[in-house]
Formats: structure tokens, C-alpha cells, sequence
């Protein structure tokens, strides 16, 4: 047992002194690296044909799975409103992009929002798709198109 506790000890330290000789750029480039490679997983593993076989009981408990969804794993960034002004954005100076500005590029557009939540970007938006269902993906995207575009936008499409 001490031995293998030792043989731990031992190999963390090698691996702590080893991290400690790369530099700045080399550790930013291997987490850059890591994060294409996530997103191009996730990409890999979307299917637009999986949202042809959800059902619901109704739009009201999509709407309400989706608000579940979207305040246990989106608002730390996006913020209770969709202002982009989250917890985790404003503590680490996260550029996140508010639901409520005029033209955002997202809004109303639940297609494009599933493929956002599932594939993420290379930049600081996770790729949810890796960690939660189809399902609610499909929710948390027609929570925000319904519940948090902007004004002009829900007046256009519905």
C-alpha cells in the first residue's frame, strides 16, 4: 500500500515539475488544441435527425424543462435574463454574448440554437452536447428563442 502511495507521490511530482518548464504560450496552445478537438467531437456526434423523434406533452413542459436546464447550466455565463452577464462571465471577463441584444445572430432560431448548446465553440462556450441529453438540449433552445429574444425579433417571427 505505502509503496503504491509512494509510486503516486513520485509521479505527480514528476508531472508538477514537468508542467512547470512549459511556458505561458505552450500551455495556451495545448488547451486551444484540446478545445478544437472537443468541438470537433461534438460536431462529429451531432444529428439533426434526433430532434425529429422528440415528443413532448406539451410546448408548455418543453418550455418549463428548458428554464430546469437553462438556470442549472447556462446562466453562470448568460446571466437569470440572458444579458450575457453571468457569475462565471463577469469573474472571469468571459465575452458572452446577450440573448437580448438587437440582431443577435440566435435569435428565434431554434435549429441553430440546438446546434450551439450540442457543439459549443472554440472560445469559453462549453459543448453541451457531450454532457446532457438531445432532450434537453431541444428544451434549453426553445426556452431561449421563446422566453429571451429580443422584442423586435418575437414580434417578426411569431
Amino acid at each position: 500500500m505505502r509503496s503504491s502511495v509512494a509510486l503516486a507521490l513520485m509521479s505527480l511530482c514528476a508531472f508538477a515539475l514537468a508542467a512547470c518548464g512549459e511556458s505561458q504560450e505552450d500551455m495556451e496552445a495545448r488547451r486551444a488544441q484540446a478545445r478544437a478537438d472537443s468541438v470537433n467531437m461534438a460536431e462529429g456526434l451531432y444529428d439533426t435527425a434526433v430532434f425529429d423523434t422528440l415528443t413532448w406533452e406539451s410546448e408548455q413542459a418543453r418550455l418549463e424543462r428548458g428554464a430546469v436546464v437553462y438556470r442549472s447550466s447556462c446562466q453562470k455565463c448568460h446571466g437569470a435574463n440572458g444579458g450575457g452577464n453571468g457569475e462565471m462571465a463577469m469573474q472571469f471577463e468571459l465575452e458572452v454574448p446577450s440573448f437580448q441584444a438587437p440582431g443577435w445572430e440566435y435569435a428565434g432560431d431554434v435549429p441553430a440554437l440546438r446546434h450551439r448548446v450540442f457543439v459549443g465553440h472554440e472560445g469559453a462556450m462549453p459543448n453541451w452536447g457531450l454532457y446532457i441529453k438531445y432532450r434537453d438540449v431541444d428544451a434549453v433552445a426553445a426556452h431561449i428563442a421563446e422566453t429571451m429574444t429580443p422584442a423586435e425579433t418575437s414580434e417578426a417571427t411569431g
